[in-house]
């Protein structure tokens, strides 16, 4: 009995992480198809930044909304009136050729994967035991970050303002449903709603409520204007692809050196150095990676190394300064700044290249990271490091409940 019962939770976890997959071919590829098909429809810059902003409006009222929607109808209804919303908003896509109607539907789109990560994550947290926790949550981890770099690639295949494309993307989304659907698993009771309180962060660690902003502002504005600039500096589509999704592999890569860094040493010095070295990789963007494809894909990876990591260490420094009980909401409170950053950059970014260039991209990015070193340098004469520190993990920017998740892992000594 004991045998039968673990091969049904494998079995259910195998459904999640398939949605997990599916869920990320489809919302991953959607940022860079609306941003070179708004090129393609002669949207303008801003037009096309508002597209970027409008996903992260989605997804933060989607992180907020979704744990209390669960407690009202359950997991399955819930999963499956988000995923309803997200592939009628990448249908609508060629329907209504409108900026502004554009931005509506990534709101859609952002409350999807909001909406069905939260369910995903509620689900996985009530499946997992202690001892199979970590085993669950490295495979969940390395299935989110290769459907990303996958979904970065899909670029190359998605012809820009083709009804075809955005039919591909909604068919993806709708077949998140089917693992979830065929499951014999029963949906397990209903997680509490994290509060929300944003405070929670500032108050014990401003420094990493101020690192998981610059996270956002180089991660979404790369990723949602990043097709924009490879488009200016004279990149093909496929290698638009090749560009976005090197960022992605070098963010993989960075993980478990970064981590190892960030579990040895003072984590305020590992955010500088990190951010001293994102500010050297936008400098190499902007002086070396025009000169040759090879260089712009070395760049990207350099870019993404330093980048990527940001959130997950300035996660781990705030969480050193907490209780145990205070865990889940702290991680609410981080994705609430992130959100925030997510939600303006794209917007800025689009503004200033249409204004100064393609470069200027990287200019904002940089400058976010050297306010980061000169707000971490400070914060290092104001108090200690602690000596006694929570593990490293990689935090997946995904919903409000992913506290859950790690909560345990984080406690583990």
């Amino acid at each position: 009995a004991a045998k039968v019962n673990n091969m049904r939770i494998l079995l259910s976890l195998t459904a999640l992480l398939l949605s997990v997959i599916l869920l990320q071919l489809s919302s991953g590829g959607l940022g860079p198809l609306d941003a070179l098909s708004g090129f393609e429809l002669n949207f303008t810059t801003a037009q096309i930044g508002l597209l970027g902003s409008a996903h992260f409006v989605g997804f933060f009222i989607g992180c907020w909304w979704a744990p209390r929607l669960l407690g009202t109808v359950g997991h399955s209804r819930a999963f499956a009136a988000f995923a309803a919303t997200g592939a009628i908003g990448l249908l609508a896509h060629m329907l209504i050729i409108d900026p502004t109607a554009w931005a509506l539907m990534r709101v859609a789109t952002g409350l999807c994967v909001a909406g069905c990560y939260t369910v995903i994550e509620a689900w996985l947290q009530a499946k997992v035991t202690n001892q199979t926790r970590g085993r669950t949550m490295g495979a969940y981890r390395a299935v989110d970050m290769g459907a990303s770099l996958a979904s970065q690639l899909m670029i190359s295949v998605l012809t820009p303002a083709s009804y075809v494309s955005y039919n591909i993307l909604a068919l993806l989304c709708c077949a998140t449903l089917i693992p979830l659907a065929l499951t014999k698993s029963r949906p397990p009771e209903t997680p509490k709603a994290p509060r929300l309180r944003p405070m929670l962060a500032v108050r014990n660690s401003p420094l990493a409520a101020a690192g998981v902003v610059v996270a956002a502002l180089s991660g979404a504005s790369f990723r949602m204007v990043g097709p924009i600039y490879g488009t200016a500096i004279g990149l093909e589509i496929d290698q638009i692809a090749y560009f976005l999704a090197a960022f992605v592999l070098g963010g993989a890569l960075a993980q478990i050196p970064i981590g190892w860094l960030a579990d040895k040493y003072d984590r305020r010095k590992v955010l500088i150095w990190l951010s001293v070295a994102a500010v050297m990789s936008c400098l190499a963007c902007i002086f070396i990676g025009s000169n040759s494809t090879t260089a712009i894909f070395l760049t990207a990876l350099f870019f993404g190394m330093t980048t990527f990591p940001i959130f997950s260490v300035a996660s781990a420094h705030a969480h050193d300064f907490v209780q145990s009980d205070e865990r889940v909401e702290l991680s609410a409170a981080l994705m609430f700044y992130f959100a925030l950053g997510a939600i303006a950059s794209p917007l800025l970014a689009s503004f200033l290249i249409n204004r100064f260039g393609p470069s200027a991209l990287f200019v904002m990015i940089a400058s976010g990271h050297v306010l980061l070193i000169i707000f971490g340098l400070s914060r290092m004469r104001v108090r200690p490091t602690r000596t006694e520190r929570t593990p490293y993990i990689y935090a997946p920017r995904t919903s409000f409940i992913i506290g859950r998740l790690l909560k345990r892992l984080r406690d583990k000594r």
